[in-house]
């Protein structure tokens, strides 16, 4: 029986330990030092479900002229309500196969957790309600804006016009797409620890292994100061 324990403890361990101490490290080991004042900087949002972030730009004239590619894919990008543009990378099957619960297949779950090719999804939207706890306010100055901006584009797989490839009828609605993304999926390298990326870019710290949204807001908290707004405002 105390053998029993053990293994079931050692695996506990095996499983929860390293996402704990990859959020105790930082990445990078030093704070990049940012000179910027806050008046300066500009907005970035961090959206989060139970397994899976998104990164909203503010959808400013020079980030839509970064977008301009989404019009041409019918998307509403002249809209007067447009604020935000949402962008993920994922796991294919998963990522395209499941805009819900309910949708939840094995193949593509599977596939989640091995190896699967990868996709980034648009979308479009208008006001976010930044007090709900699923969502991170950031502040980033303009230089770490713009290359959080060439990150993302880098991510793109481009086609023959050097526009990215968008993966035809794949979609959750007339407000998103979907478009081959450079790299591979994996339960090592997964849709959280891309965000984690862009968001160095933009000078911000996070841990040194972030492979759940949990454990990437930790982070995010721990590391950087008040231009990150973790916790909702009071009411």
């Amino acid at each position: 029986m105390k053998r029993r324990w053990k293994v079931a403890l050692a695996a506990l361990a095996a499983v929860v330990l390293p996402p704990v101490a990859g959020a105790l490290i930082p990445r990078p080991l030093i704070a990049p030092t940012d000179q910027e004042t806050i008046s300066a900087r500009r907005d970035v949002l961090m959206l989060s479900n139970p397994i899976h972030t998104d990164i909203a730009f503010p959808a400013d004239p020079d980030v839509l002229e970064r977008f301009a590619f989404l019009e041409g894919a019918g998307l509403p990008v002249r809209s007067p309500d447009l604020r935000w543009i949402v962008v993920g990378w994922g796991g294919r099957a998963f990522y395209i196969e499941t805009p819900t619960w309910g949708d939840l297949k094995p193949l593509p779950v599977l596939k989640a957790l091995t190896v699967d090719a990868s996709v980034l999804h648009v979308a479009v939207a208008g006001d976010i309600d930044r007090s709900q706890p699923s969502v991170v306010t950031m502040q980033v100055a303009p230089e770490g804006f713009e290359r959080m901006l060439a990150a993302v584009e880098a991510s793109f797989v481009a086609g023959p016009d050097n526009a990215p490839i968008e993966i035809a009828g794949a979609g959750y609605g007339e407000s998103d797409r979907f478009y081959e993304a450079d790299g591979w999926f994996s339960a090592l390298r997964g849709c959280n620890t891309w965000t984690s990326a862009i968001l160095r870019e933009g000078g911000l710290q996070t841990g040194l292994w972030n492979p759940l949204p949990q454990s990437l807001t930790w982070s995010l908290r721990l590391f950087n100061g008040p231009p990150v707004l973790v916790d909702p405002p009071e009411q």
